[in-house]
């Protein structure tokens, strides 16, 4: 099967990481696999494919709404004659009005709840293509899948749901869960307003205060960098807080961790959380979107409502319990098999073979 992976741009983010994944293992499963990048832009990402043989087609797209995007890819289908199109994130805007009249199947994959993965006003192109051009849209979770159940009018049995998966042989895993010297937080997510990062530095604030001998590690990049970096200097936290930019590689990050903390406040299936459970983190969350669908509430986490007093509360309820940590992590690491990624591009194989 010929299946063209169509994506904006690669940078460090979790739908990113996942197409990534998912070419690696479509290509192990036997499959051809072209991917599509909208955008010139090279990353860590791009190298990686690259140097895993797999080809990127870059198309150079102009900031803004780029008509010869359209042409640029009806070329492509013509020369790669796919079977399928799996677009992510606002590739389909382009991807499918260009694939009109050929005889392919179209899938896009739903990163986010629906009313918050595209504008508003592109919305109403997704009802039209889901309607009116046969694409089938794929929930990350069951959260996921009901909001485009309630948002675009499609039967949850025309909705199918594969979760994200990563390769857990990447995964460094954790063994010794005792309190050192310093107790290390980590979050890893991009600096924007879903990730809630004023929330997260908050409720550390609440906590460090009590507790000195701990930090937090945030690595990522975004457009509230600045913000996030005033809200450290005036909440006094310059020495306690460390940003750690972006990484190619967490897992030595995810290793040297003692919990890994995710404080949105909405989420689709996070693959952060996918890879702390592979290394045998405890993970504390806040309880939104697809997390539940990982993580089993004093299980294999703790799951807390989005408030900080109660995330700080969380913070200390896993700081004070070494054998809490170990069990959570434990029982993580049991459960990420779940979300493995040859589990993922098997799940997508068959959404592929039903169309």
């Amino acid at each position: 099967m010929r299946i063209m992976q169509i994506i904006p741009d690669f940078d460090l983010a979790g739908a990113e990481v996942m197409c990534e994944k998912l070419s690696y293992e479509l290509i192990k499963q036997g499959q051809e696999v072209l991917v599509v990048s909208l955008y010139n832009k090279h990353t860590a990402i791009t190298e990686r494919i690259e140097n895993a043989g797999i080809k990127i087609v870059y198309l150079d797209k102009s900031i803004g709404f780029d008509l010869s995007i359209f042409q640029k890819l009806r070329k492509l289908y013509k020369v790669f004659r796919p079977d399928v199109i799996h677009t992510h994130l606002y590739s389909m805007l382009y991807a499918v009005p260009a694939s009109i009249g050929l005889r392919v199947r179209r899938i896009h994959t739903v990163h986010n709840i629906a009313t918050k993965e595209v504008e508003p006003v592109y919305q109403r192109a997704y009802h039209f293509f889901y309607r009116f051009l046969d694409v089938t849209p794929v929930a990350l979770s069951a959260l996921i899948q009901d909001s485009i159940e309630k948002e675009y009018g499609i039967p949850k049995e025309k909705i199918p749901i594969a979760f994200n998966g990563i390769d857990l042989s990447n995964c460094l895993i954790k063994d010794n869960y005792t309190r050192n010297d310093e107790f290390v937080f980590l979050n890893i997510a991009r600096f924007s307003e879903q990730k809630n990062h004023a929330g997260l530095i908050k409720a550390f604030g609440r906590f460090s205060s009590l507790y000195p001998d701990s930090i937090l590690w945030l690595i990522g990049e975004g457009e509230l960098k600045d913000d996030i970096i005033n809200q450290i200097k005036s909440d006094g936290l310059e020495n306690k807080i460390l940003l750690c930019g972006l990484q190619d590689n967490v897992y030595p990050y995810l290793n040297k961790a003692d919990v890994f903390v995710l404080s949105s406040n909405y989420e689709g299936l996070p693959m952060t959380l996918i890879e702390a459970m592979g290394s045998g983190l405890p993970i504390i969350s806040t309880n939104v979107g697809g997390v539940p669908d990982l993580i089993i509430n004093n299980e294999s986490g703790l799951l807390v409502e989005n408030d900080d007093v109660l995330l700080a509360k969380a913070f200390e309820k896993v700081y004070q319990d070494d054998s809490l940590r170990e069990r959570l992590g434990k029982n993580a690491i049991k459960r990420s098999v779940m979300f493995s990624a040859d589990v993922m591009a098997t799940n997508y194989v068959r959404i592929y073979e039903r169309l």
